[in-house]
């Protein structure tokens, strides 16, 4: 969470009676995590907000199955090469590796999604690496665009509304993702020292009473999709305040830190959550040391897979990837630059790469999806020739 908000009209204190003007009593929504001793939010609707039926569940994206065991290897997706399935988001998500606290996929909407959604199995990370468009929820929209990541708290439903503009977007469920504490001061404040400040984050637009005409409800729940239809529209809020919303934050708004020496990828974490670090690597100066190795040392994380998401720029660490590949190295065997690329790495001042990397505890395993674009070649271009 980042601050507390307050938009439109609320009572002077909590749980007390906000009536319209014509005198009708208004009704709370509290949105709240771990139990009601974590952070929330309430809202004040003009009407119920608690009126579903049971109906069937008609929209839904693809769950994550995986796929055959295979041995332990370096792995590489070309993301790049899926095939295009379209539809409205909450339909056309692609889920490409995952274990049980994260799952990564792609999404390539092309349509606005038709019914509300909300996830109650884990918050929702998105980075758009291409496109733009509009996150549409009870406490208003959000505008996105290329090169953000958009962060929706769990349980909250929403619409996307994507623009005409191509879209690709990288999709990262997981619980309870959050800023790290690490980059907080005592009171709950950005630290000064943190790679980003309150003001980089965009908040939602408040926009008041809204029917869209929509009375669906899809909420996942339980690894499984579940339907509803509603009485009246619930985007009825009149005001809310609290610290429970979606925000946007544009990746190239990072403030990487540059040492004497190469630091470690916890130095670019972005954003946390249970089992997962999310990284950014933006295009910054690189270390100043004479003789420093700016590309990063091989290494042995026994304790973590790593997955990267390349956007753009150039990848010194690595070659035959591109916008778009995914590489995987899971924990248990070494990894680090291909051949040549650690000592070419010396005298450089700055590197240009943009990528989103995850670092999660348990293993990840892939989909039919992911093996379907696998490089087949990729574990054994790190070996050098003669």
């Amino acid at each position: 969470m980042l601050d507390r908000v307050v938009a439109g009209i609320v009572p002077p204190k909590h749980h007390i009676a906000l009536r319209s003007e014509a005198g009708d009593l208004r009704y709370e929504e509290c949105l709240t995590r771990a139990g009601f001793d974590g952070p929330y939010t309430i809202a004040y609707h003009d009407r119920r907000p608690h009126e579903h039926r049971v109906a069937e569940a008609a929209h839904g994206f693809t769950l994550p199955v995986a796929a055959a065991a295979r041995p332990l290897a370096k792995r590489h997706y070309r993301s790049q090469d899926l095939p295009r399935r379209g539809g409205p988001a909450v339909d056309c998500r692609v889920p490409l590796l995952f274990n049980d606290d994260a799952v990564i996929g792609l999404v390539q909407p092309d349509a606005a999604d038709p019914v509300y959604f909300a996830n109650a199995d884990a918050d929702e990370l998105f980075f758009i690496f291409h496109g733009g468009g509009v996150l549409r929820t009870m406490l208003g929209d959000l505008r996105f665009e290329q090169d953000d990541y958009v962060v929706i708290p769990k349980g909250l439903f929403y619409r996307f509304l994507p623009d005409a503009a191509p879209q690709r977007w990288l999709s990262i469920e997981a619980e309870d993702i959050h800023l790290p504490r690490k980059w907080r001061n005592e009171v709950g404040q950005l630290r000064m020292d943190a790679p980003y400040s309150h003001r980089d984050f965009r908040r939602p637009t408040f926009v008041g009473p809204l029917d869209e005409g929509i009375r669906a409800l899809v909420v996942k729940r339980g690894g499984a999709f579940h339907g509803f239809t509603l009485e009246r529209s619930p985007l009825d809020v009149v005001g809310w305040d609290g610290t429970v919303y979606p925000f946007a934050f544009p990746i190239l708004r990072f403030q990487a830190r540059v040492g004497l020496v190469h630091l470690p990828p916890d130095w670019h974490g972005t954003f946390a959550a249970r089992g997962a670090l999310v990284c950014s690597f933006v295009p910054r100066p690189v270390d100043f040391h004479p003789e420093a190795i700016p590309c990063p040392y091989p290494h042995s994380s026994v304790d973590c897979d790593e997955f990267l998401f390349y956007c753009r720029g150039n990848f010194t660490s690595r070659r035959g990837v591109g916008p778009g590949s995914i590489s995987h190295h899971p924990a248990g065997v070494p990894h680090g630059p291909h051949p040549g690329a650690y000592e070419a790495s010396l005298g450089a001042r700055e590197t240009s790469e943009l990528a989103v990397m995850l670092d999660t505890i348990r293993p990840l395993s892939a989909t039919a999806a992911a093996l379907a674009v696998e490089d087949p070649g990729y574990q054994d271009s790190f070996i050098a020739g003669p």
